[in-house]
């Protein structure tokens, strides 16, 4: 799809995607001129947000060559813990809150990552039970009652929709942490080392860089973004439940995927996965207006994330075979 826009030519991933997703807009918008409602757009851009967000911390994982299925999970718990925590303590202020919901997907990410590090457990397999482990806590936490929007504090809710320049201090969020991820990965040597441990582990550890211990940072930085993420979707929505985000993983790694990060490390970068999280965001919110289910998204996205993973492998061997070419005709 994306080479016939010009990406198989030569076009940068990104600028590709970004055609892509204009366009994707464009059909949207001639077929429903509404779709463009200053409304619908603000509540697009608020819920691409929390996509984004959860997509940006998987890229850190996915650039060491893991995965983290538990990102929704981490979100659904966190967000019921300062539910909870707001529902008990509502004069507390929304900072404790802030600082709980980070602090405490942190904790969550750093259990995964200290598995995959010091235990040598694939990072598929420790995610997809810390997934069920996380899940089955909000559960414990909770007694399994939910916390609605009557038990929590007003300003707990309307932090997030507080207007700024006319967008929510929720789509503000959502760009900040896009920036710092961009700006961590670009100028920092940490930032730097997460590219080369996913790009050749082996030459990365002969440099002196710790493979493991860049995995288990990566899935500190996930866990930290989806505990924030935790505390803005209940604030959203209004309400904590056990099964808040559930199956949303799959649409966080499409985002990734789309974006142009590789599953098997070291490619990829905040841009893509930004421009791919808006076009997720768009077919979202465009099927309920064509009169499709909701609960068909989970079949457009798996179907989206196959084809970008063929064209990604695609490209893969395609520059794959053209660096060995020019190591050939260099060495002769």
């Amino acid at each position: 799809m994306l080479k016939l826009i010009g990406v198989r030519r030569g076009l940068p991933h990104e600028v590709g995607l970004g055609l892509l997703t204009l366009l994707l807009l464009a059909l949207v918008t001639i077929a429903f001129p509404r779709f463009l409602v200053i409304d619908n757009l603000k509540s697009l851009v608020d819920d691409t947000a929390l996509l984004i967000m959860l997509a940006v911390g998987e890229m850190f994982v996915l650039l060491t060559r893991g995965v983290d299925l538990s990102v929704a999970a981490n979100a659904a718990l966190t967000g019921m813990v300062v539910a909870l925590f707001n529902a008990h303590y509502p004069g507390a202020g929304i900072l404790p809150v802030l600082v709980i919901a980070i602090v405490m997907g942190a904790a969550l990410g750093l259990f995964n990552g200290l598995l995959v590090w010091k235990v040598r457990i694939p990072s598929i397999v420790v995610t997809l039970g810390t997934l069920s482990v996380y899940r089955g806590c909000v559960y414990l936490v909770s007694g399994g009652a939910w916390v609605n929007s009557g038990q929590m504090s007003p300003f707990f809710l309307s932090f997030v929709r507080f207007p700024i320049l006319g967008i929510s201090v929720l789509s503000w969020i959502g760009l900040l942490v896009a920036v710092l991820a961009w700006l961590f990965l670009r100028y920092t040597v940490s930032g730097r080392n997460l590219y080369a441990a996913g790009n050749n582990p082996n030459a990365a550890g002969y440099a002196g860089i710790d493979v493991g211990r860049m995995q288990c940072l990566a899935f500190v930085l996930s866990g930290a973004i989806a505990g924030l993420a935790g505390y803005l979707w209940v604030a959203r929505f209004a309400v904590a439940y056990t099964d808040v985000a559930s199956g949303f993983e799959l649409q966080v790694i499409a985002a990734c995927v789309i974006g142009g990060v590789s599953i098997t490390g070291g490619v990829g970068g905040v841009v893509g996965v930004v421009i791919g999280g808006l076009f997720l965001g768009i077919i979202k919110n465009a099927l309920p207006v064509v009169g499709i289910s909701p609960f068909f998204q989970m079949a457009v996205s798996g179907f989206v994330i196959t084809v970008a993973v063929i064209l990604n492998a695609g490209s893969y061997r395609k520059n794959h075979g053209r660096k060995i070419l020019e190591r050939a005709e260099a060495s002769s």
